[in-house]
């Protein structure tokens, strides 16, 4: 049951008839691991902690850059040079006691992944390059792990949830299989994005998530949004499983 704490602290969740007291009980229970500190990270982890979701998992080997600042809002000029899952845990121990968060400040890589992944039950794609993205889709389609995925450029984002493992979903190489490798890197010239476009992006993955944890809704499985924040064009397009996968195809 919800201490009087937690029932002031989550009242404006717990009024909602999809959540009330039950969904913000599962809040608290569930397990998220959230990949990437970065852009979209900061407001996942933000939005996350702020609703209660209970533990969180972060993990990313990158430190706070001042370049890091016009988009990375979870961070500030105090954390420079700071691990980024550092920053991130001070400012969400400061935001609520109630979430247990573990840091993992290393390398996403696919045994790293392996490990960590078994050990939650979402598992949201807050990175910013293609290798990784690949590897997280590989791992979460090998364990059964619902994978939450975001993604953004300049203007542009897109959010979407695999769950390949189920039917005939598609997995995010069903959608994107131009598999690259680890070496793969894009160039700073093709890295531009607007702060507030990842802020817009993280949230709206965060809300998903939140969604999934407690089954109300539409979902995303097999559809995939699109946003056009500079021609204000947004849209949802059906995603089917590719008959050539080299992931989710057994």
């Amino acid at each position: 049951m919800l201490t009087d704490s937690q029932k002031q602290r989550y009242l404006r969740n717990t009024i909602l008839p999809e959540i009330g007291e039950d969904g913000q009980e599962k809040l608290l229970r569930s397990r998220v691991l959230v990949i990437g500190a970065g852009g979209l990270g900061s407001p996942v982890l933000l939005y996350l902690a702020a609703a209660g979701v209970g533990n969180i998992g972060v993990i990313d080997d990158d430190v706070v850059e001042i370049s890091n600042l016009q988009r990375q809002v979870i961070h500030n000029s105090q954390n420079l040079n700071q691990k980024k899952v550092e920053s991130a845990r001070e400012k969400i121990t400061a935001l609520n006691p109630d979430v247990n968060l573990t840091i993992y400040p290393q390398r996403a890589t696919r045994e790293s992944l392996r490990d960590l992944v078994t050990n939650y039950d979402f598992i949201l794609d807050a990175t910013d390059n293609f290798p990784t993205r690949f590897i997280i889709n590989e791992i979460c389609h090998e364990q059964k792990k619902p994978l939450i995925f975001a993604a953004v450029k300049g203007f542009l984002g897109q959010i979407s949830v695999f769950k390949s493992y189920e039917k005939s979903n598609p997995c995010y190489a069903c959608f994107n299989p131009n598999i690259v490798d680890e070496n793969f890197s894009l160039p700073l010239s093709e890295k531009g994005i607007l702060g507030s476009v990842a802020g817009t992006i993280g949230a709206l993955q965060a809300t998903t998530t939140i969604k999934e944890i407690l089954g109300i809704g539409s979902d995303l499985v097999g559809k995939i949004l699109i946003f056009d924040f500079l021609k204000n064009e947004f849209r949802k397009v059906n995603l089917k499983k590719n008959s050539a996968c080299k992931v989710c195809l057994d």
